[in-house]
């Protein structure tokens, strides 16, 4: 089976055969959802599915292979139109490879700051013993030999430094979390994906952005990873 991510729902249906192309499981998705066909993007893995005419194989698409359908029922409206009255919206200048640099580096700063936090407090909910056993301190300090010159003891300060200083957990559990915790951490995580996705533009020859890019859709896919794995295994 395949997985289908949708709002709050996972759809389940049967493999499709390897040379099925994504344009025949768009269109069976959009009948199944009655969504209009072009209304929803399919992510895979972190990378929005774009190609129509590809083989399902191209995206690596396999049993228990878990698809997010994002759109649909949450299009952006049409905007309406400025009145005669009013100024005319300055046109905005292109994007520069800096400027999108400094995007993509906005958007992982806000999943790091306002999203890893609330991750790690859902993982450590469903998971406290391993949580106690990463974050207890040594017990004691270790012995001097016998006979050697006594030595100064850097177990609680010489070591502090090398260790990155904990996420805040503004979110906590006084009982295990629903699923609506891991559905609303799980949507946001994917809105994030989406919004990367977005910010590369093709044919563009800016091989850092590129590179920026695929550091952070990694990174943002590895907290779902972990958040999912977490939540499967509770």
């Amino acid at each position: 089976m395949i997985h289908v991510k949708w709002d709050r729902e996972t759809l389940h249906f049967p493999v499709p055969p390897p040379e099925t192309k994504l344009g025949k499981l768009r269109t069976d998705l959009a009948e199944y959802t009655h969504l209009p066909l072009g209304s929803f993007k399919l992510i895979h893995a972190g990378a929005v599915m774009k190609d129509d005419s590809a083989p399902l194989t191209a995206y690596k698409i396999r049993e228990n292979s878990t698809i997010a359908l994002i759109g649909g029922h949450s299009l952006p409206s049409a905007p309406t139109p400025a009145t005669p009255s009013r100024p005319q919206p300055k046109v905005k200048e292109p994007p520069t490879e800096q400027s999108t640099i400094t995007a993509i580096r906005t958007e992982l700063n806000r999943v790091r700051t306002t999203l890893v936090p609330d991750v790690d407090a859902l993982v450590s909910a469903l998971t406290p013993s391993v949580a106690t056993t990463v974050s207890s301190p040594p017990t004691s300090a270790p012995t001097p030999a016998s006979g050697s010159a006594p030595t100064q003891s850097f177990s609680s300060t010489a070591q502090a430094p090398h260790l990155p200083p904990p996420h805040p957990t503004p979110t906590s559990y006084s009982s295990k979390p629903t699923a609506s915790d891991h559905t609303r951490l799980s949507e946001l995580l994917l809105q994030s994906l989406l919004r990367l996705d977005a910010m590369h533009l093709a044919g563009s020859d800016w091989p850092e952005a590129r590179a920026e890019r695929k550091a952070a859709v990694r990174e943002v896919q590895g907290v779902l990873d972990r958040l999912d794995g977490a939540w499967s295994a509770r």
